[in-house]
């Protein structure tokens, strides 16, 4: 089997996920626009 990563533009990750690592105080800066970011730290407060 090979496997081959894509690059950071064309890999997936599930906003369930995003939203999961940020409510335990992750950091998830480099998965999300800063306008996005802020909006969800304004929500999980």
């Amino acid at each position: 089997s090979v496997f081959l990563m894509p690059s950071k533009e064309w890999s997936f990750i599930s906003s369930s996920l995003v939203k999961e690592v940020a409510r335990h105080q992750g950091d998830v800066t480099h998965f999300l626009p800063d306008n996005v970011h802020q909006a969800l730290m304004d929500k999980l407060k």
